[in-house]
């Protein structure tokens, strides 16, 4: 598919629910089968486990789930204690649904990627907990800080009934709809256990449970493809990005332009004998960037921000934000901040949210007066504010204070390849 067509359809395609893959049952109504027990845990503690040590936990948490957790009448019936279901499966991005019911007094929520949570709680002032935020109702990212925690709605039926959430997770970017109302829209899910980076990339999904009964069913989940996830993230609070790459040739572009060639499909490659930085005839001082990437095995290239048109985007502009198959095994002894994502020199980028090896990338680039936030397929990798670091590379970047200059590419002589390149200036 086109990726202007693919854009197009995002919207319709996505929240109308015409799926070319409906979501598929993970509860076969009769039995536990494909979950397993897991308490709260931070996945980095557990990535520390030998198999050994992991085995014998797992078995120890099956137990448990086998003394709380029942199917009765084709319902999962949690009685407000033990660990987790799970399940058996993880997810990177995902579509997912689940019916719940609740007791008075229950405490619940989905764990997204082994990470709490999308809360569901009592939320009656009977109920004990409104000084937590009870009253704003269930469905919010109740463990944020940073990013928006309370959903937008009190959607919340009465203690006995049942209702439904539907979760969609690309990266970090949550959405929450809640008895059909949308109550999250598009949030980033901060990562409770180490919030200075994103949520795992992968991981599974938990009914979480304590203080009362919990009841849930319809559970279902969809994955969803890299195509559809970079769609999704285009298209959302698109107003107001122009295309600075027409599709067709160089028109708005200046510098080494011979280096690079437009495919079909309106995709921009960088030659593979060739490169240099090339750059948008506009400068541009606070936008937001938006742009898909394909990087071959191995292959380097970078975007210029605030480029003056001349010298070492890394150096003399603002910054260069790395475009580098950095798993690529000539690429394993290169310093953090030089990783995809990094801004190259000054910021190290959160590592391991890089598609594979021949699949669309999708960055959003955030800049403003000094500050800068890289994001990589929904998970922000790389944040901070340029004036007030000290450069790990130790270097000089006389540039990085930049107010205004151009938008580029920095072609390093690897055919990677982008397309649907546009900005929305922020004034």
């Amino acid at each position: 598919m086109q990726p202007t067509l693919l854009l197009a359809l995002a919207a319709t395609l996505f929240f109308d629910d015409e799926y070319t893959e409906r979501p598929r049952p993970i509860f076969d109504g009769r039995s536990l089968a494909g979950f397993v027990g897991r308490p709260q845990l931070d996945p980095a503690e557990e990535g520390k486990w030998s198999a050994e040590e992991r085995a014998k936990k797992q078995a120890e948490w099956n137990a448990d789930l086998a003394q709380h957790w029942k199917v009765v009448d084709g319902v999962i019936v949690n009685d407000g204690n033990g660990v987790y279901l799970t399940t058996a499966e993880s997810f990177r991005d995902f579509d997912f649904f689940v019916e719940w019911k609740q007791s008075a007094l229950s405490d619940s929520g989905l764990y997204l990627k082994n990470v709490p949570q999308v809360q569901i709680w009592d939320t009656r002032k009977e109920g004990g907990k409104w000084e937590l935020g009870a009253d704003k109702g269930s469905g919010g990212l109740w463990n944020n800080e940073r990013f928006e925690r309370f959903p937008t709605n009190l959607m919340d039926r009465p203690i006995g009934e049942w209702n439904s959430f539907r979760v969609v997770q690309i990266g970090a970017r949550t959405t929450v709809w809640f008895n059909d109302t949308r109550v999250v829209d598009h949030v980033v899910m901060e990562n409770y256990f180490d919030r200075t980076s994103p949520l795992p990339v992968s991981g599974p999904i938990q009914l979480q449970t304590h203080g009362g009964e919990m009841q849930f069913r319809g559970v279902a989940v969809r994955p969803i493809s890299p195509e559809e996830a970079s769609a999704v993230l285009s298209t959302h609070d698109s107003a107001g990005f122009e295309p600075i790459f027409n599709g067709k040739d160089f028109t708005g572009w200046k510098g080494p332009v011979d280096g690079y060639e437009v495919l079909p499909d309106g995709i921009l490659r960088c030659r593979a004998d060739s490169g240099g930085t090339i750059f948008t005839e506009r400068e541009y001082s606070d936008f937001v960037a938006r742009v898909e990437f394909r990087l071959p095995k191995g292959g380097n290239n970078g975007l210029a921000i605030r480029y003056p048109g001349q010298g070492d985007a890394a150096y003399d502009g603002m910054c260069e934000v790395q475009v580098l198959d950095d798993p690529d095994e000539r690429y394993k002894d290169i310093q953090p901040w030089q990783a995809c994502g990094s801004v190259y020199g000054q910021i190290a980028a959160k590592r391991g949210y890089l598609r594979p090896v021949g699949e669309w990338n999708f960055y959003e680039v955030t800049v403003k007066g000094t500050t800068i936030r890289v994001e990589l397929n929904g998970s922000i990798i790389s944040d901070g504010d340029l004036s007030k670091i000290t450069p790990p590379s130790h270097k000089e970047h006389p540039g990085r204070l930049s107010t205004k200059g151009h938008f580029g590419l920095c072609g390093h002589s690897d055919p990677v390849e982008y397309r649907n390149l546009r900005i929305r200036e922020i004034r």
